[in-house]
């Protein structure tokens, strides 16, 4: 045997009963007949063991939502789509999950990333009765599941923090089952509900929270089937502060007068990884014939979008994009981001034609120049035709940061706009503009699946803004 290595570990029992013993095969029988067992046939079905120490949380999460049959509408191996903890990447990237771990308040934000309806619960918000009737109407229904966060410790058990699925619930005895994703570790088992919220009911170190639990369900149609909102990127707080708190104090001034000036307001000013905010989804479905559209499918959802009003108005400002230091100023009184007190600033973009070999690309790069200092905005990679085959600058530098890879400029940008919150545009104070807006970005005619994916990028971002605020 190896130094230093382990080969599971012995189950403290009490307070816990393993599954596989007489005594729990008999509180499964019995739960089985009184219908607390109902939710076990499908988790046990998905059950996987968690593939790195830290990924407790990830394997959790991936078996849930594969339990609940949730597409998740791109590739994981071969031809299939299936939830892997590798693929739950759009709140934390994996790299930190692997190193520190996952909070609550992250797997909440996964499990909705993923598209699945959560309700989440901290133990200082709920009671121990509360509970024990989630855990009833969870273990007897298959189509809703139970993730709780616990301290090992409360169970004798080596370790701190945990997630893991609650599979069953035995009524006379009141204990839960635990089906264990750290299986190298421990078996699934049995645990006195008392004892699993006493475990819940502490402090998760790093986030200063309490833990809980939360309780995941399925949608009853796909929330989104063409784009997503992307939040693994380490620069995810500073683009979604962006998006949702200082834009709309960008649209405040005064001298915004058309929606193209709204455009080069905004456009200009994001974030230079804002790109990573919006990820496409390589394979999309419809959940009423479960396939994948089909590329001209593709292509026909794309066309509604180049058809909209607020299309036309971000085209026209991509192409107007080698027009260079106008001199267009912007009142920022209150915004704050760039560190300076002045109320102006000064635009400019270039575009540049790289080749390299086969790969052709158009670079939209822009910067603000603020007190004579320059500022990177934003550096976007088109797709361009196979013909142009030099690399020239149609002004200044072009920065190698490209942070869209594969889409089309025009369509993301747009379809960012739609995302925004509503109420983004209120703070426009030319008389006349603000309806003229409003207008533009409505979605209210939009086909239905380009709304559905519009409003589960609304909630997503609503939620990531959340989760920056500490507020989940």
């Amino acid at each position: 045997m190896k130094p230093g290595s382990f080969y599971k570990r012995v189950l403290p029992s009490p307070p816990a009963i393993e599954f596989a013993s007489y005594e729990g095969k008999k509180l499964f029988s019995e739960a089985l007949r009184d219908g607390t067992m109902e939710g076990y046939f499908k988790l046990g079905s998905h059950f996987q063991t968690q593939s790195e120490p830290a990924y407790c949380g990830l394997a959790t999460l991936s078996m849930v939502l594969n339990s609940l049959e949730i597409d998740p509408g791109r590739k994981w191996k071969g031809p299939w789509r299936w939830y892997d903890e590798s693929m739950l990447d759009c709140c934390e990237p994996l790299n930190k999950i692997k190193n520190e771990g996952i909070s609550l308040q992250n797997v909440t934000c996964l499990a909705r990333c993923a598209g699945a309806k959560v309700v989440v619960f901290h133990t200082n918000q709920t009671t121990i009765d509360d509970f024990r009737t989630h855990v009833i109407n969870c273990t007897s229904s298959e189509d809703i599941h139970l993730i709780v966060t616990y301290n090992r410790q409360a169970f004798k058990q080596t370790g701190s923090g945990h997630f893991s699925p609650i599979g069953g619930y035995h009524a006379r005895r009141d204990m839960a089952l635990i089906l264990d994703v750290a299986r190298f570790k421990y078996p699934p088992h049995w645990i006195p509900l008392t004892l699993l919220w006493e475990a819940m009911n502490t402090i998760d170190e790093a986030t200063g929270c309490y833990r809980g639990f939360m309780i995941v369900s399925r949608f009853q149609k796909a929330p989104s089937l063409l784009y997503t909102l992307s939040g693994k990127h380490k620069n995810i707080t500073s683009t979604a502060k962006f998006l949702i708190d200082d834009v709309p104090i960008l649209l405040t001034s005064e001298n915004l007068s058309t929606i193209p000036e709204i455009l080069s307001t905004i456009f200009r000013f994001l974030p230079i990884h804002a790109g990573d905010l919006i990820k496409w989804i390589a394979e999309v479905w419809r959940t009423e014939e479960d396939e994948c559209l089909s590329k001209k499918e593709k292509d026909d959802v794309l066309q509604q979008i180049r058809e909209t009003e607020l299309f036309k108005h971000v085209a026209i400002w991509v192409s107007s994009g080698s027009r260079c230091c106008t001199g267009f100023p912007v009142s920022i009184d209150e915004y704050t981001s760039l560190g300076s007190e002045t109320s102006e600033v000064y635009f400019c973009t270039s575009i540049c034609s790289k080749s390299n070999g086969s790969n052709h690309a158009d670079v939209v790069s822009s910067s603000a120049t603020l007190n004579g200092s320059e500022y990177r905005g934003v550096d976007l990679l088109v797709p361009m035709s196979p013909d142009k085959s030099t690399s020239s600058c149609s002004f200044g530098s072009c920065s190698s940061i490209c942070t869209m890879k594969n889409l089309e400029i025009d369509n993301v940008l747009t379809i960012l706009l739609f995302a925004l919150p509503p109420q983004t545009w209120q703070s426009i104070k030319k008389e006349g503009l603000l309806e003229e807006i409003y207008a533009v970005v409505s979605i209210k005619d939009f086909p239905h699946i380009l709304q559905e994916a519009v409003l589960n990028m609304r909630r997503q971002l609503r939620f990531m803004k959340k989760v920056m605020d500490d507020d989940v």
